[in-house]
């Protein structure tokens, strides 16, 4: 009898049932070109694994957001800028969102690729030309009783096609959407003041040096529009200054007495902090020269500011419409390093 009111009670439970959701799009030639040889060699340089995050309108890479460990990077594309022919549905506001290795994305991409050029872009008679699609599937692996989650890459040709599948994650439920969603959101605040650095080759130069040094940086941005960054140990004192540099949000003029050229770059930095013109924050060396591998993405330029209350240091990389100076409205990366030192402001 115990047995059979046993069995009764499990019949009783309804099965639940797993959501749907179907994605699949073709990746242009320019989605091909931003990815393979720009945005993922310097994703993969933030960390191996990292969430992508689908939506109606956006394609996102987000490393670090769930957790408060290492350096944050959000690069966010809008569908025109990778895709043609975008479809996704799911229960979740046609949001789909699951972790993926950064280095098997990549090699599938330079394969298929590969593979597309060997193809052709089409025959002579008017075949349809190749296209790289790219679709979510569920598929049973070998030596395997449970299907699993891949990526699916398909060159298709005028008499061929070529199949690659890129393990993933379990796309993330309703819930953890809405966490990850809650957290891209937070990080989007912007601080009160940015600077611009122009020249990030410049600054990487300064950094291969005094990263043998220590592995504490501090960091310092003023209204003025200046930038210093200095690492201390017991035996030297190594940094760099830039000043002058365009300012973004709140900003203002230099005081008359710090005009001085004879003043040095941490007496004006401490005199600005005073007067609360400027922040410092303490980051660790390796977040920062690990944010500067975003020159593999070839921003034109960069903005550093720090977050209200030395929250984090932002850094803000634009691109700009291919031949002009305006800004590139379809494509943003920035990346927010934690402090270890609540800093001063």
């Amino acid at each position: 009898m115990i047995m059979i009111i046993a069995r009764a009670a499990v019949s009783l439970i309804p099965e639940r049932k797993e959501e749907e959701m179907k994605f699949k799009v073709f990746l242009t030639d320019n989605g091909i070109s931003l990815l393979e040889k720009r945005f993922l060699p310097a994703l993969d340089k933030m960390g191996k694994v990292c969430h992508l995050y689908f939506t109606r309108d956006h394609t996102i890479f987000l490393h670090n957001l769930l957790n408060a460990d290492g350096i944050q990077s959000i690069a966010q594309f809008r569908k025109e800028a990778l895709f043609d022919d975008y479809r996704i549905s799911s229960q979740n506001d046609d949001r789909i969102a699951f972790t993926i290795d950064l280095s098997l994305l990549q090699r599938a991409i330079r394969s298929s690729v590969s593979i597309y050029a060997e193809m052709g872009s089409g025959d002579a008679v008017g075949n349809a030309p190749n296209r790289l699609q790219i679709k979510l599937v569920k598929k049973l692996p070998a030596n395997s009783n449970q299907p699993l989650p891949f990526l699916t890459f398909e060159s298709k040709g005028y008499k061929s096609a070529v199949i690659q599948d890129v393990p993933i994650s379990k796309p993330l439920s309703r819930a953890d959407v809405l966490e990850l969603q809650s957290a891209l959101d937070m990080a989007q605040d912007l601080p009160r003041t940015l600077v611009q650095v122009p020249d990030l080759n410049q600054l990487q130069n300064y950094v291969d040096r005094m990263k043998h040094v220590g592995d504490l940086l501090n960091v310092s941005i003023s209204k003025y529009g200046d930038l210093h960054v200095q690492i201390s140990t017991t035996l030297i004192t190594l940094g760099a200054e830039f000043r002058k540099l365009l300012v973004l949000g709140e900003q203002v003029e230099v005081p008359a007495e710090d005009q001085d050229q004879d003043l040095s770059a941490q007496s004006r930095t401490q005199r600005a902090v005073q007067r609360g013109d400027a922040q410092t924050v303490q980051v660790s060396m390796k977040h920062f020269a690990k944010s500067l591998q975003c020159h593999l993405a070839k921003p034109d330029c960069a903005f550093y500011g720090i977050a209200q209350e030395g929250a984090c240091l932002t850094v803000i990389f634009q691109f700009f419409i291919p031949g002009s100076r305006q800004n590139d409205k379809s494509i943003s990366l920035h990346c927010r390093l934690p402090v270890l030192d609540p800093g001063t402001s």
